[in-house]
Formats: C-alpha cells, sequence, structure tokens
C-alpha cells in the first residue's frame, strides 16, 4: 500500500507539470484546444481523487482496528501511510483549483478579447453615426434645407 500511495506523488508531480504548461500556454495563447486539455487533466484529477479517498477510508480502519491481524507495532506505518494519503489528497484538491482557475483565466481572456473588439467596433461607430446623420439630413428633398 505504501508503494500505491508513493506513485500517486508521480502521478501529482506529472500533473502539476501538465498544470503549469498550460498555464504558459494559455497566457502566451488562449485557444479552444487548451480548454480541451486542461478539461481533460481535470477529469483525470477526478479519477485520481475518486482512486485516492477509498485507500485513506482503509489505512484509517488499518490504523483504528484491534484486530488480531494488525500488529501494534506496525501501527505508526499505517500511521505514516495515512499522513501520504491525507498529503495526496491535499495536493489533488490543490490541482483541482489550480484547473478551475486556469478555466476562468481561459474565460477571462477570451472575455478581454470581445472587449477589445467591442472597443474597436464602438470608435468605428463613434466615427460613422454623426456622419450618417449629415448624409441623412442634406440626403432630404425638401424646400429651405438648412
Amino acid at each position: 500500500m505504501d508503494i500505491i500511495v508513493d506513485n500517486y506523488f508521480i502521478l501529482l508531480e506529472n500533473l502539476g507539470e501538465e498544470v503549469e504548461k498550460y498555464e504558459t500556454e494559455l497566457i502566451d495563447n488562449a485557444n479552444k484546444d487548451i480548454l480541451n486539455r486542461i478539461y481533460y487533466l481535470k477529469r483525470e484529477n477526478l479519477l485520481l481523487r475518486n482512486a485516492v479517498w477509498p485507500v485513506r477510508e482503509l489505512v484509517s480502519q488499518f490504523e483504528k482496528t484491534d484486530s488480531l491481524l494488525i500488529k501494534k507495532k506496525n501501527i505508526i506505518y499505517y500511521r505514516d501511510l495515512y499522513d501520504h494519503t491525507i498529503q495526496v489528497i491535499d495536493n489533488v484538491e490543490i490541482y483541482r483549483d489550480l484547473l478551475s482557475g486556469l478555466i476562468e483565466l481561459y474565460y477571462t481572456n477570451t472575455g478581454n478579447k470581445t472587449n477589445e473588439v467591442m472597443k474597436v467596433l464602438t470608435i468605428i461607430s463613434t466615427i460613422f453615426i454623426p456622419l450618417t446623420f449629415i448624409a441623412g439630413i442634406y440626403g432630404m428633398n425638401f424646400k429651405y434645407m438648412p
């Protein structure tokens, strides 16, 4: 069980590297492909979380049991294993929050790009609306035009 939990740390390290890579990519160039990869990582993180929680419960029961199969001298190892499991769960939760933040960053970047486009369109309409008004007035056929 200790080897299994230690391998979770390796998975978390790889997940952390992926999160950092996608964060820099997202800041440089936010596109739909990066968002899809972030959602994929979020699903992977959820699968890891679902795999770790039962291990935590199992180790906790080993630590608290009065069974004759569990020797008292091994309790310290189960406590250590329980601590490692808690660390893995904490890291999984941290990465879950980071991935949610990356998704929010993507939508913020997309919103900022939309705001820039709207700013340009507003400037263009500010220039052309008065000209359209003047052309509308002088384009009318009536007597005593100003």
